[in-house]
């Protein structure tokens, strides 16, 4: 077979990130695909539909994990897996995720088109519920991936899971369904960056070399329901009064301290929630981050610190769960020294960066070397209907995709970190 040279057609790119955004469209421009939903079922469909129209083999995990792979010239040889994701937040952006995953499927394209014989395999992954917007946690797929989770748990937790999980396996019954984790050489997700110091800079391609550390806590302050009206401040054993101090100490010192640290509050509910009763119950989440192990591990005992203080200061109980507890994750340079290769190679800017949200990157990077690369988003706007990437940008992440995936699909690469 001739071979040509392989390269990104704008034109079905970007056709096909409008095909997709329509499944699932709010009324705003965004998309409602949530996890595992009918949204997200026709999504796979379409996308498998257009794989087996290409000649290129699909399949399915236990847990829901799509693939898509174009076979290489060497089966000994382990698969490049690139892809991320096609589930959204319920108000989400068209991009988040299904960027990714589209890009990947142009790669394929591309390579068939020039009739381009790669030495190893190529597997493009959807992998389920990254969002965690609909089931918890979120990252589900790439967690049992890596054995970092197991699916059984999930579905005996939760059995409207466990009945989506069954529904959406089923509705893809050319799809074989395969045990959950396989070995593959390395791992590439593209992303928008979600963020925005990409467009300020100017700069088309973020090289990320690992992602912050995330911890998620749950904080819980008891105390006793009574009248609004007839309570004396000294008999008051008030909780929504422990959780607002808590809350402005933590707003007042921890980011302000740090400027690579972040804190947010949220979500908060009261009990019993009446207008004129002082609650019983106050519990409110936290979401704090560093890409430092060291440092948000101090941070969490300040936080800890802050929330009984408030406690005993108020006569009330503070009780924190963790929910949460995600290590700072780092890259396999073997696979950023590509990316940055490649962006040289083509005259396209870049600059390192650490990502502050989490990826399913992070999970598969226990397992395989990995590597992301991010395209701004305008003004950083994310989780949002609003959400918007240029047609250039999108274009050039998926050229750069392509040339990261020409050199990791040949079989001296050998990325161990």
């Amino acid at each position: 077979m001739s071979q040509g040279r392989p390269e990104v057609i704008a034109g079905r790119l970007l056709q096909s990130v409008s095909d997709f955004a329509a499944i699932g469209a709010t009324p705003a421009g965004g998309v409602n695909r949530q996890a595992l939903s009918i949204e997200d079922r026709t999504a796979r469909r379409l996308l498998a539909e257009r794989a087996l129209a290409r000649g290129f083999t699909v399949f399915q995990d236990d847990a829901a994990n799509l693939f898509i792979r174009r076979e290489g010239r060497d089966a000994t040889l382990a698969p490049l897996l690139i892809g991320s994701h096609l589930d959204s937040q319920p108000t989400g952006g068209r991009f988040d995720g299904a960027l990714g995953t589209l890009c990947a499927f142009e790669v394929l394209e591309a390579f068939s088109d020039a009739g381009v014989e790669t030495d190893r395999s190529i597997e493009i992954v959807a992998f389920t519920n990254e969002e965690g917007s609909r089931f918890s946690p979120g990252c589900m797929g790439s967690m049992a991936f890596c054995g970092a989770g197991r699916v059984e748990d999930w579905q005996a937790d939760d059995p409207v899971f466990a009945d989506e999980l069954k529904a959406t396996l089923q509705a893809l019954p050319e799809a074989e369904i395969r045990p959950t984790g396989h070995v593959v050489s390395a791992f590439v997700e593209l992303h928008i960056e979600q963020g925005p110091v990409l467009e300020r800079e100017n700069v088309p391609i973020g090289i990320v070399t690992g992602i912050q550390g995330t911890k998620w806590l749950e904080v819980t302050f008891s105390g006793e329901a009574a009248h609004a009206g007839t309570t004396p401040l000294a008999f008051r054993k008030d909780p929504m009064a422990a959780a607002a101090v808590a809350i402005a100490r933590m707003q007042e010192e921890i980011m302000p301290a740090d400027q690579e640290a972040r804190l947010t509050i949220g979500r908060i509910s009261t009990e019993p929630g009446s207008i004129n009763v002082i609650p019983g119950r106050v519990a409110f989440t936290i979401d704090i981050r560093h890409p430092d192990a060291a440092a948000l591990a101090a941070i969490e005992r300040r936080v800890k610190e802050q929330c009984h203080a408030a406690g005993r200061r108020w006569g009330c109980d503070a009780a924190i769960r963790s929910r949460l507890d995600m290590p700072p994750a780092r890259f396999a340079p073997s696979v950023t020294a590509v990316i940055a290769d490649t962006c040289r190679s083509l005259d396209i800017r870049s600059r390192t960066m650490v990502s502050g949200a989490f990826h399913d990157a992070l999970y598969v990077g226990r397992v395989a070397p990995s590597a992301m690369l991010f395209v701004p988003c305008r003004n950083g706007i994310s989780h949002n209907e609003a959400e918007f990437v240029s047609d250039e940008h999108i274009v050039t992440g998926a050229r750069v995709l392509l040339g990261v995936a020409q050199r990791l699909s040949q079989g001296q690469f050998h990325g161990s970190g």
